[in-house]
């Protein structure tokens, strides 16, 4: 009786439909975007291409060209910063620099992240470039780079200045650089409360999330009258990053609710997956290289983002040559591993040879005959 009533419970389970995603949020904002970082894929969005201002999450691309020169060895967190007349005079949010004050690249990263301290963002605008004219202009060139089609800045600090506009979307991509590629922004996208000056300045985040979201990371808030209260919001659970983008929110409060509940639907619904193929895949046999056989792999990290109710559904399928001519270069593509979630094809990762095959000479050909001879004859 026992066995008969298991096998009904496991055939009413499987009878149950697995549960779709729940519907995209609707935020109370002037536009919106949650992407989640590895893939880049867009989850929702309200309005997202449209032409706003940021305030002060334009920092996040401040921030971009200086972890990048940090990154590449131009720069270092212990260079010391000397305050210029024009970057003590900036107003808003401050840190209250005084001209010929010094301070360290360290600290005046704590100053933008946490405080949003205009005069720290342009000390280190006028450091890396001279000017913050000419770091304006690295700034839309990067944002080119990035693909930011909606974007132009004025200034680096985001304060309010005509023309300096972008768009939620553009807000997600510079931010998803940002922690993709410069990870130790961390150190300071984290902090809850922090000083400078020896103890003696005060510095309070004014990203809430950071103390009270469950794996909050950062990024940037930003306010002005006439670009309202925005943010860009970044959060990781079990190991999957999410940047949540809100622009032109009404009010504080909103602004965080509304960047809570696009992440809790991005935690709720999606999960990153590895993939692989559902059996070892067998080395491939090189014709005329000095080895027999090349060993196939994945090209690529197979991690891949799907709907939670469809992970059961996920699969792939290996197509991969029988043999390859030598010679053989190292990553030369043998094949590829689709993978599928249900019916749709959702990711096609290449496979390629693990190391480089040489192609015999003349002699080795000779020796091999003799060899494959000898071993016939006896």
């Amino acid at each position: 009786m026992k066995k008969l009533a298991a096998a009904l419970l496991a055939a009413l389970l499987l009878a149950v439909p697995a549960r779709a995603a729940s519907a995209a949020p609707t935020v109370d904002a002037g536009a919106a975007v949650l992407m989640e970082k590895e893939t880049g894929t867009v989850l929702c969005e309200q309005n997202a291409h449209d032409k706003l201002e940021p305030a002060s999450v334009t920092k996040v691309m401040t921030l971009l060209l200086v972890m990048e020169a940090i990154d590449s060895g131009s720069l270092s967190t212990d260079d010391v910063v000397t305050v210029s007349a024009y970057a003590a005079s900036m107003g808003g949010s401050q840190v209250y620099l005084k001209e010929g004050e010094q301070m360290s690249v360290h600290d005046l990263l704590k100053a933008v992240t946490v405080a949003s301290g205009n005069d720290a963002s342009v000390a280190l605008a006028e450091h890396l470039a001279g000017s913050e004219e000419a770091f304006v202009e690295r700034m839309n060139q990067r944002a080119a780079e990035l693909g930011m089609a909606d974007t132009c800045f004025v200034n680096c600090t985001g304060l309010p200045a005509a023309g300096h506009l972008t768009s939620a979307y553009d807000i997600a991509l510079m931010s998803r650089e940002l922690i993709l590629n410069h990870p130790a922004i961390r150190e300071y996208t984290t902090i809850w409360m922090d000083t400078l000056r020896n103890g003696q300045f005060q510095l309070a985040n004014t990203n809430k999330l950071i103390r009270f979201y469950e794996g909050a990371t950062g990024l940037k808030t930003g306010s002005t009258d006439s670009a309202g209260y925005c943010l860009s919001a970044t959060a990781e659970r079990d190991g999957m990053e999410l940047i949540a983008v809100i622009l032109k929110s009404p009010t504080k409060d909103t602004r965080t609710a509304a960047a809570t509940s696009l992440l809790n639907y991005g935690f709720s619904n999606y999960t990153l997956m590895d993939v692989y193929p559902s059996q070892a895949l067998p080395p491939v046999d090189v014709l005329l290289g000095e080895s027999d056989t090349v060993q196939p792999i994945l090209s690529t990290s197979s991690r891949i983002l799907v709907e939670k109710s469809m992970v059961n559904q996920v699969t792939t399928q290996v197509s991969l040559c029988e043999n390859v001519e030598a010679p053989v270069e190292a990553g030369q593509k043998l094949g590829e591993m689709a993978v599928y979630q249900g019916e749709e094809l959702v990711q096609t990762i290449p496979i390629v040879a693990d190391q480089a095959v040489e192609r015999l000479n003349f002699p080795g050909i000779f020796a091999r005959l003799l060899r494959t001879l000898f071993m016939a004859q006896s």
